[in-house]
């Protein structure tokens, strides 16, 4: 029987294979399903014999995930996932052992046990992601899995079509609505149209929400032109991020001019964020703000992404990733003037965050108009900034990148700035003077040009050869405060350009980096530390000829006694890459009394602030020594300072500069009794880019009584009232 049942087993494997070559394949329906997913990506689930099932992890490769992909719609696959990824599915599992070369056109030509032959459970369901963009041409087959479940519409492309009075408005938010299906642009019959389904497109677009268009001039354009009609209705629910991700509604009977008689091609109309009004494209003065105060986004390379943010009885903290969904990412972005999420992001994903974790389980109907009305669990026990949740919004195609370029650079993220501006009435390219250019301005361009964070700010580019047709200045003066969405937008000269180096190798220059560190002071700390020490100036050579002293102790008696502030601070990379000083090994200055070297000219700022803002005592730190003092657990140190070693923060490492170390205080010989506030700010001169600069800033209240002084009420960012 063994021997009879092996020889069937080859029998029958032969006789698949058979089949499979001379092409006589059973009808297959694939789609992708499941959790936490993106529209690309998800459990692979295959229609067959008039049911959905699986299929199984065992042996399954990128070839077959490629033939998945390929028979979807989209130009290729990214990756596959094993073990249930995305959620164990339900019935049966269609697919098991399938052996794929990539080329075939369907994944029932693949190699397998057979349909219906498994061991598998559905712990095993595989998993593929896709490659976002579609097949031009590609005609999708929509007659076979006519299931309870439906399909989801799938098309290769969508667009707002504008008429010809609004094709110059940027962005572009009212129009018809056509997709592209078999390689050509069709229009949708609007005669069961909803305004959920306006709402979905307006949310793929960049746009928070919808409104009614009055669709009389339309439908006086529509007679005029010839209509291509989709044969398809679509249901929405108003909560889907994408149109792909929307019920496919019923088919409708094309008949030529007389299709869609009671109706006309659907028109959108969707009303932008603040930061996105509609305007001719040279209009943009107005920096990026935020709408509303009760949610932010931090730590983000990209406008529309980052670390979400409440805030809570003056408090800002951040939101555990339990339950953590597309739903109620897209209600941040629409409330933050975004439209819906491209992505929910967890496990910290975009950095830690700092302070408390003011909300977990967050459960959203996805119509909330702020995440704070959405249902959510107030006790964050077992929530760590480890599971810092964070969104990646759609925004508006506003056609930024096009007015700015770099040039001469060794790869896409570096070289000379070069401007798109007017001159004698017409737009030409030019450089960017490099006076005053900063990194606050270099992020400006790299967000600009969608290319992360800004790594460095050049103000000589000789090395770069840029357009030799762009040589010429036509921007000067450029300060930016760092919101703001265009270089443009930052204050900058007029007409009259005030570049007394000139052009030339003086003009801006930068490189961009998807990844950057972020520097937080841990406050407790600051605040637990601190105590006052009278020292005599004979021990405070060293220090003296550093600087760390106020100005009265250049005439002070060596006899004399200086009143010292001292504090530790530990001072923690939460970013997503290291910190490292801008200068190179070779640039670093000795200092022979304290036998070390800077390699930063200032790495933090120490102050003693009267209540009006006023600097009555200040302290100056150099950065004689950046390395990992303390590393999170399961994170090895990188950086250390001994033997002239490479400097640097580890990113989920902190350096630690104790209370009794050189340089560690603010000198408040000089100092009345009286309340006062006490600062510290970390890259003050913003000399390293970060990701996020609104955390480095560090404040408390004190009082001092000429003998003792209290440091109470210590927070971390500028916004927080004291």
């Amino acid at each position: 029987l063994p021997f009879k049942l092996v020889c069937l087993r080859k029998c029958t494997f032969v006789l698949l294979f058979t089949v499979h070559n001379i092409g006589i394949n059973p009808a297959i329906q694939l789609r992708l399903a499941g959790e936490k997913r993106k529209h690309y990506e998800g459990r692979v689930e295959v229609f067959y014999n008039g049911e959905w099932g699986t299929v199984c992890d065992d042996d399954f490769s990128i070839y077959a995930a490629r033939v998945v992909c390929k028979e979807l719609g989209f130009v290729d696959a990214e990756s596959w996932s094993p073990s249930a990824k995305y959620g164990r599915g339900e019935g049966r599992i269609w697919l098991d052992n399938v052996h794929c070369t990539g080329g075939e056109k369907s994944l029932a030509h693949c190699q397998s046990n057979g349909f219906g032959v498994s061991d598998c459970k559905h712990s095993e369901d595989v998993g593929v992601v896709c490659t976002q963009k579609r097949i031009p041409g590609f005609k999708f087959i929509r007659n076979q899995a006519n299931s309870e479940e439906g399909l989801t519409v799938q098309v290769e492309d969508v667009r707002i079509r504008a008429t010809y009075s609004h094709r110059k408005r940027i962005p572009i938010t009212d129009g018809f609505l056509e997709v592209k299906d078999g390689g050509k642009w069709r229009q949708i019959c609007n005669e069961e149209w909803t305004e959920m389904n306006s709402r979905v497109i307006c949310g793929m677009y960049g746009f928070p929400g919808e409104k009614r268009v009055n669709t009389r001039p339309y439908k006086l354009l529509a007679k005029r032109r010839k209509k291509n009609y989709w044969g398809f209705s679509v249901n929405c629910t108003g909560n889907e991020a994408d149109l792909s991700d929307c019920k496919l509604g019923r088919e409708i009977e094309l008949k030529g001019n007389h299709t869609c008689e009671q109706g006309m091609p659907v028109v959108v109309s969707c009303v932008p964020g603040r930061a996105f009004a509609p305007s001719v494209s040279a209009g943009f003065r107005k920096a990026y703000r935020v709408e509303q105060p009760l949610v932010r986004l931090r730590g983000g390379a990209m406008i529309g992404e980052g670390r979400v943010e409440v805030l809570k009885n003056g408090e800002w903290g951040t939101v555990c990733d339990d339950n953590w969904n597309i739903r109620a990412a897209t209600v941040v972005c629409r409330e933050l003037g975004f439209g819906s999420a491209k992505e929910a992001l967890t496990g910290a994903r975009l950095g830690q965050g700092m302070g408390p974790v003011h909300m977990n389980e967050v459960e959203c109907s996805g119509f909330e108009k702020s995440l704070t009305e959405c249902y959510f669990n107030r006790d964050a026990l077992g929530c760590s900034h480890e599971e810092d949740a964070a969104v990646k919004c759609n925004v508006p195609a506003m056609g930024f990148n096009k007015r700015l370029r770099l040039s001469g650079g060794r790869n896409p993220y570096e070289g000379r700035v070069e401007v798109l501006a007017e001159k004698n009435g017409a737009l030409v390219w030019g450089t960017v003077c490099s006076d005053s250019w900063g990194t606050m301005e270099a992020m400006v361009v790299c967000r600009q040009l969608g290319l992360g964070f800004a790594s460095h700010a050049f103000q000589e580019t000789y090395y770069w050869q840029g357009d030799a047709s762009a040589d010429a200045v036509v921007m000067s003066g450029v300060r930016c405060s760092g919101t703001e969405l265009t270089v443009d937008q930052c204050l900058h000269h007029g007409k009259h350009i005030e570049c007394p180096k000139g052009g030339g190798r003086f003009s801006a220059g930068v490189s961009c980096t998807q990844t950057a560190p972020d520097l937080v002071l841990n406050a407790p700390v600051v605040e637990q530390t601190t105590y006052l020490e009278d020292r005599p100036m004979y021990a405070l050579q060293c220090a003296h000829e550093e600087h760390c002293l106020s100005s009265t102790a250049d005439k002070a008696d060596p006899t004399s006694y200086r009143r010292l502030l001292r504090f530790s601070s530990q001072i923690h990379n939460n970013g997503q890459s290291d910190f490292r000083p801008r200068a190179a090994h070779h640039s670093w200055i000795w200092h022979e009394c304290h036998r070390h070297y800077h390699s930063m000219e200032v790495f933090t700022h120490y102050d003693l602030l009267s209540l009006n803002g006023t600097k009555v005592a200040e302290g100056h730190k150099a950065s004689f020594c950046l390395e990992d003092t303390h590393c999170d657990e399961g994170i090895q140190k990188r950086y250390e300072c001994a033997n002239f070693g490479a400097q640097g923060i580890t990113v989920g490492c902190s350096d630690t500069y104790r209370h009794d170390i050189d340089c560690q205080w603010i000198d408040i010989t000089d100092l009345k009794p009286g309340d006062y506030i006490f600062q510290v700010v970390i890259n003050p001169n913003y000399e390293v880019a970060e990701s996020d600069y609104s955390n480095n800033i560090m404040k408390c209240r004190s009082r001092y009584d000429g003998q003792r002084i209290w440091t109470y009420n210590c927070h971390i960012g500028e916004t927080i009232s004291l």
